[in-house]
């Protein structure tokens, strides 16, 4: 697939929203400014706000400014602003704009929709496209859509239908920010490009899979959103089984996005039916202290009703019914006002069968543990067991380390990776509509299980429930999450 970026028009929805601004504008900057793509790229921000071209152009410029970025000259001859008006329907004015703008640059008529506004209004949006006729182009057309991709099965399944109505699925590009980390690209390169892993990526030499997305943050003032959704909605059916389905996936027959795809699906459709009552922990930080700090339970959160039973924290453990992978758990924690930001997956090795350094004072050998850690810092690290210097004869454990930032200098952000690949017309990283269906098949049931939600204190690793699941973790954190 050519990465050569094509001349095109980027139509930001939700031009004036939080999102654009933060996130959207920025990594357009660095694409245009760092891969040299700047008079190939148009932006037209579009919303419902009377804005003028001027006025998106002071606001976009004022967000880059506070990034420490500045592309002034681009920005006044490559940013415009098409007010959508009142009328969810009507999109003539839209499309009228974006023909001048054509013209005008002699562009060949390739598209780009994001739609950074509430999951609410894709459906009309989306409708709203293709009635208008800007599903088709005299060039390509793609539609990117945020997550989340519905809020149950059924919701997503009316969302796919609406969409495939107005555009087929390759013009369709449902991002999952996750995918876009470097780390997370990394995953397929380091399982499938060096031999020594691939060979040990099964039952036979793996005895667990752990994978932890904690942060120390709470809700701030997303309890109109959060109190609906839940740890499971907010992070498992998305990000986490995104990151799952790479770690636990069979080799792609190339590197090409629909077998990458295809594999992932597989993965889901093996999943051995979760028991809620035995493979399931539910939790909700109350009061305690993050970073010295105290803070507040979830439910003395602003806006959050005081019985409430929404889960901040959900705990796993997932088997998948596979020649591969057969016996082997994977284990899942993610969490709300936990001990640290961090998002790792830990591939816990079999230890050696038997220890022949027992009769010198070390019986218990660790095991070699793979590290990959997407945040804070991106980068891998495989621990392993060495003998100390001197007397008595003591084992240690030591690790390879790797970091990106420390080998490669600036690492793109997920946003610029993946709206680059919107740009080159890639689909590698982003969701297919049969996975995005899978999922919420797979976990949202979990949901209507009455599962108990156990109390656990802001600022550590989860309700001391979880052990049940993985003996390995338990309320106090451990090796494998801090180390």
């Amino acid at each position: 697939m050519s990465r050569v970026v094509a001349p095109h028009i980027y139509v930001i929805f939700g031009a004036t929203g939080d999102l654009t601004h933060r996130k959207i504008l920025p990594a357009l900057y660095n694409i245009v400014s760092r891969n040299g793509v700047g008079e190939k790229c148009y932006i037209l921000g579009a919303s419902r706000s009377d804005w003028t071209d001027e006025k998106f152009r002071d606001v976009a410029r004022d967000s880059l400014t506070k990034k420490g970025l500045d592309l002034t000259s681009w920005n006044d001859n490559h940013v415009f602003y098409q007010s959508l008006g009142k009328k969810s329907d009507d999109f003539a004015g839209l499309k009228a704009r974006i023909e001048a703008l054509e013209a005008e640059f002699n562009l060949p008529g390739n598209r780009v929709f994001y739609l950074s506004i509430p999951p609410q209004v894709y459906p009309s949006t989306i409708e709203a496209l293709g009635n208008a006729g800007l599903n088709t182009s005299p060039g390509w057309t793609r539609v990117v859509i945020e997550k989340p991709f519905g809020h149950d099965l059924e919701s997503a399944k009316a969302l796919n239908h609406t969409v495939h109505a107005h555009f087929s699925e390759e013009q369709v590009y449902r991002i999952d920010h996750y995918l876009g980390k470097e780390t997370v690209q990394n995953l397929l390169v380091f399982r499938f490009a060096n031999a020594l892993f691939e060979s040990q990526w099964n039952r036979d030499r793996i005895e667990r899979v752990e994978i932890t997305v904690a942060e120390n943050l709470g809700i701030g003032g997303r309890a109109g959103y959060y109190d609906r959704s839940g740890a499971l909605r907010d992070m498992v059916q998305n990000h986490i089984a995104q990151l799952f389905t790479l770690i636990a996936m069979e080799p792609p027959t190339c590197f090409e996005a629909d077998a990458i795809r295809q594999e992932k699906i597989k993965v889901l459709q093996a999943l051995q039916p979760i028991d809620p009552f035995e493979d399931v922990v539910f939790g909700q930080y109350t009061a305690g202290e993050v970073d010295g700090e105290a803070v507040p339970g979830y439910r003395e959160e602003a806006d959050v009703p005081s019985d409430s039973r929404t889960e901040t924290y959900v705990g796993l453990r997932l088997h998948v019914n596979n020649w591969r992978w057969q016996g082997v758990p994977f284990y899942i924690r993610t969490g709300k006002r936990m001990a640290e930001t961090l998002t790792r997956i830990a591939v816990c090795f079999n230890r050696a069968p038997v220890s022949i350094f027992r009769n010198n004072g070390s019986p218990n050998l660790n095991r070699n543990i793979l590290l990959i850690t997407l945040k804070p810092e991106e980068g891998f690290d495989l621990r392993f067991e060495v003998k100390s210097p001197g007397e008595p004869f003591n084992v240690k454990t030591q690790q390879f380390r790797f970091r990106y930032d420390d080998v490669f200098g600036h690492v793109p952000e997920a946003y610029e990776t993946l709206i680059f690949d919107t740009m080159v017309g890639d689909q590698t990283l982003f969701v297919h509509a049969e996975e995005a269906e899978m999922s919420w098949k797979y976990f949202l049931p979990l949901l209507t299980q009455h599962v108990a939600v156990y109390p656990y204190a802001a600022g550590s690793w989860g309700p001391s429930k979880t052990q049940t699941l993985n003996e390995h973790w338990n309320a106090g954190g451990n090796a494998l999450s801090k180390g």
